[in-house]
């Protein structure tokens, strides 16, 4: 039987060489914490502490403000040192907790101590997963018990879990694929026990075959759960392409997965779900790839959220060279890092540290219509023609054919022979549309 998969679609170079032998490596913080309460799609959470305040290893430091938001939680114990604007990853500013670190990690009453989730209720579930502030720590941050609470839940028949990792460089997920299936599949009978028609998928791209022959090991005996490879193709593993590819279902942006009958986790959020419900330990840490041909020592590493990004660099032993860029998140979907002193957050995947700026490099010539493009969109959408309206400040042209429906994944532009920057026009005018829309 041949993988599954979806139309379109490119073939970068993978570089998950670099790293993907090895094991992950836990890495304790050094220095203050910085815990932003914009880590997520939605409202920021609401800081509840002070300067002053003692706190303990999983103790709620800000709550969510709204429907859409999530809750942070401390990752280490000590005194907070002040509660104040500091800079994001993208350059942003925004409201963080900054807490001194006593080195002792003591935790709240409970933390890590087992429990039963077949003697809690689905909604004790829920509340307990919004509490922990799970959110999608593949990258787009939508709060897991919004996800996990769909209006129709009868109807959901899918729970994916999406193993591909598709995008470049990238190896966290692979590793904990190897190193942790238990938790994997825990959490995924923990959400399955939320929606009893649903059947559980695992989706893993077939250039990990180690790691499909370990979750279908631990799922042997699992009647409700199984393992699907599917063909190694960025991006293979974004939510819309991923339900196409297992399901045959099509959504587009005016719905939702649950419209689909389908819920989607990535690994890591379905680990922190475990970890949450049946460990009663909120996401206070994350794993993460440091790779790319200017570390000198590629590694994975197992963080504690709040850390900074400039004291991981150490663990990869330093940059061999000075790296002409560096990225967070792969280089498909990513985005450059202008400062490395910034919080490591739920969702940051990788420090990926290049020493060639292969973008830069290159200056975009005129559009050769060669269709190159519209093969590549995994969205059926006409790229080259949505440039045009973009560049033309032609939006409503660029809703017309669809622009809305962008992935932003970035195959058009890295197929495209005259280098154009197609997906950061695309970002820019949806940016723009969907802000008129909110106005509206």
């Amino acid at each position: 039987m041949s993988e599954a998969t979806f139309r379109g679609g490119v073939h970068p170079y993978e570089g998950k060489e670099l790293s993907k032998d090895l094991p992950i490596k836990t890495v304790m913080p050094k220095g203050d914490m910085v815990f932003p309460m914009s880590q997520h799609i939605g409202a920021p959470a609401t800081p509840v502490v002070e300067k002053g305040d003692k706190v303990l290893v999983g103790q709620k430091i800000g709550e969510a403000s709204g429907f859409i938001s999530a809750n942070i939680c401390s990752s280490v114990s000590g005194t907070v040192k002040a509660v104040e604007p500091r800079m994001l990853l993208n350059g942003s500013k925004a409201t963080c907790v900054i807490i001194e670190n006593d080195g002792e990690y003591t935790g709240i009453e409970g933390l890590g101590e087992d429990r039963d989730y077949t003697k809690l209720s689905n909604d004790e579930i829920r509340n307990i997963v919004k509490e922990a502030g799970i959110v999608g720590m593949g990258g787009a941050g939508f709060p897991t018990n919004v996800k996990l609470t769909p209006k129709e839940p009868d109807k959901i028949d899918y729970i994916l879990v999406n193993g591909a990792e598709c995008e470049p460089y990238l190896t966290s997920d692979y590793r904990q694929m190897l190193e942790c299936p238990e938790e994997i599949i825990g959490g995924l009978k923990v959400i399955l026990k939320l929606f009893d028609k649903a059947k559980g998928v695992i989706g893993i791209e077939d250039n990990k075959p180690d790691a499909i022959e370990k979750m279908k090991q631990a799922t042997q005996g699992e009647s409700r759960i199984e393992v699907m490879p599917l063909k190694t193709k960025y991006p293979q593993g974004g939510e819309r392409t991923l339900i196409s590819a297992i399901t045959g279902r099509k959504i587009y942006s005016a719905k939702l997965p649950a419209d689909a009958g389908c819920i989607v986790d990535n690994i890591s959020t379905v680990i922190a779900i475990y970890r949450a419900v049946c460990k009663q330990t909120p996401l206070i840490t994350r794993v993460m790839t440091l790779t790319g041909d200017a570390f000198k020592t590629p590694i994975n590493v197992n963080v504690r959220i709040g850390c900074n990004h400039a004291d991981l660099v150490a663990e990869g032993e330093g940059f061999k060279q000075e790296p002409a860029k560096i990225i967070s998140g792969g280089p498909m979907m990513g985005f450059a890092m202008f400062d490395l002193n910034v919080p490591v957050t739920k969702t940051s995947s990788s420090i990926l540290a290049l020493t060639r700026d292969e973008v830069a490099e290159n200056e975009p010539t005129a559009c050769i219509r060669c269709g190159r493009c519209v093969q590549a969109c995994p969205g059926n959408l006409v790229p080259q023609k949505m440039a045009q309206a973009a560049m033309h400040n032609d939006y409503d042209t660029f809703v017309k054919l669809n622009g809305m429906e962008c992935y932003e994944c970035g195959s058009c532009t890295y197929v495209c022979p005259a280098k154009r920057p197609l997906t950061q026009t695309f970002k820019q005018a949806r940016q723009y549309v969907a802000a008129q829309r909110r106005k509206k």
